[in-house]
């Protein structure tokens, strides 16, 4: 078992320092060098890793303390990092930032602890000079376990900028690893909830992403840091990589033997938001994992028993959702005789009677619209009924992020009891349909593709 794996965390003081261009552009450069890079990012993003996989031609994973718990973070960096040469974890917000009201947990600086992993600071220094070395002094001793090994300066605009930051840094004690120029090619389009994701814009992503790794080559030193990766030394704990084998007494009996239900999961430009465990867990599970487009795709997969409908932004593509009215007409029907559904706020959103108007599936008796509110944060859930996914009483974490209002919020029957810091109900259960805005990762309780398998497998 190898849990040694060469590995960087990207952080920043704030959020709009650079950190998605400086990390991905890195992917690229030492994917550009021969190296097989493993790409990870703190927190419950979707869209970052999107671009993590065009510079590395991997997956791109998330590590996520709250939705999965401390304990899982190291192992499921392992199962990501499994054959790779080096690793390199996008933090998320300011370095110490993390979940609301909960003290570290779930910032970059708690995931850098719990991966012992060196950390390298993107400082936007395009409006400062001398201060740069109070804030890097500031971030490099605020925690003593947080090993700050580098800084780099990114948006610098001249040569003579960049010789002041220099000189100001020598104080600090923490080497300067790449100056980074203001260049507008790598930027990327955001909107309503960040970045437009890579499956929207794919020949322009590439194109900008080929361009951070241009970039991050020409102004990083990549061989000090990648011996900056290579001297983090055993994933602490002596942990073993996840895996989404289920333990040998969850097994189904002689599951070789059985027929795999096919499990639709709704992909394309407007159903974007997935975690890679989810497919997998699917699969371990029993399950032969279809993908498909409600965009273009006028019926579900030949032999659905069962539909994951994940996140992403229907609210861009209603019109074209609403347009494709047999599939729409064909997954009410599936959800009708009582097939399992499993359907996460886009997913939630797509299942409604209308979405701004326009007609969406009719699984259920609720009206979505866009709002001005944004709703955002981290949610204590636990399942109010039995459904095809838990039974009642489990509970879950989840992540709330979106700019939609659901009328009326919950059904007779909700999925979730959540606290937002109130207790109230969410979502919504009937038949086999399980309904909400909560996005939740099943790797925190593999139960939950089992059951629902099981359930493809019976209904």
């Amino acid at each position: 078992m190898v849990s040694s794996v060469p590995r960087l965390v990207i952080a920043a003081p704030s959020s709009g320092s650079g950190k998605t261009t400086v990390a991905t552009g890195l992917m690229a450069a030492f994917a550009a060098r021969g190296l097989a890079v493993s790409a990870h990012k703190v927190g419950p993003d979707y869209i970052d890793p999107g671009y993590h996989a065009l510079a590395t031609g991997r997956v791109g994973r998330n590590l996520d303390a709250y939705l999965c718990g401390p304990e899982l973070v190291a192992p499921l960096f392992l199962h990501g990092a499994s054959g790779c040469d080096l690793a390199v974890v996008e933090g998320v917000m300011g370095l110490y930032d993390g979940a609301a009201g909960e003290g570290e947990l779930a910032s970059t600086a708690h995931v850098a602890k719990l991966l012992r992993a060196p950390v390298v600071l993107v400082v936007d220094a395009s409006s400062q000079s001398r201060s740069v070395a109070a804030l890097v002094h500031g971030f490099a001793s605020w925690d003593p376990e947080v090993r700050v090994g580098g800084v780099i300066l990114n948006k610098v605009g001249s040569d003579r900028h960049e010789e002041l930051l220099r000189d100001a840094l020598d104080a600090a004690g923490v080497p300067v690893l790449g100056v980074l120029r203001r260049a507008a090619q790598v930027d990327t389009p955001s909107r309503h909830l960040g970045l437009v994701p890579v499956a929207e814009r794919h020949s322009a992503a590439v194109e900008a992403v080929a361009a951070m790794g241009e970039q991050v080559a020409r102004g990083c030193d990549l061989a000090a840091l990648e011996a900056l990766a290579r001297g983090a030394g055993p994933v602490p704990g002596g942990s073993a990589p996840w895996t989404p084998e289920p333990m040998p007494t969850h097994r189904p009996t002689r599951l070789a033997e059985r027929p795999g239900p096919v499990v639709a999961v709704a992909g394309g430009e407007a159903f974007t938001f997935s975690y890679a465990e989810h497919t997998e867990l699917l699969t371990a599970a029993g399950a032969e994992v279809v993908t498909f487009d409600p965009l273009r795709d006028e019926q579900l997969p030949d032999g659905t028993a069962g539909l994951v409908i994940g996140g992403g932004f229907p609210e861009v593509y209603a019109a074209e959702l609403s347009a494709n009215e047999p599939l729409r007409k064909a997954v009410a029907a599936l959800a009708e005789r009582g097939a399992p559904v499993a359907a996460e706020c886009a997913g939630l959103l797509y299942l409604c009677r209308e979405l701004d108007g326009k007609p969406m599936c009719g699984v259920l008796d609720a009206t979505a619209r866009m709002s001005e509110r944004l709703t955002l944060g981290y949610r204590d859930a636990v399942a109010v009924g039995d459904s095809v996914l838990a039974v009642a009483g489990t509970r879950m974490r989840g992540h709330e992020f979106h700019r939609t209002l659901v009328e009326p919020g919950a059904g007779p029957a909700p999925a979730w009891g959540v606290r937002t810091p109130v207790r109230q109900v969410e979502g919504f259960v009937q038949q086999g349909v399980h309904a909400s805005y909560l996005h939740t990762h099943w790797a925190s309780e593999p139960g939950v593709a089992r059951r629902f398998v099981e359930r493809c497998r019976t209904s």
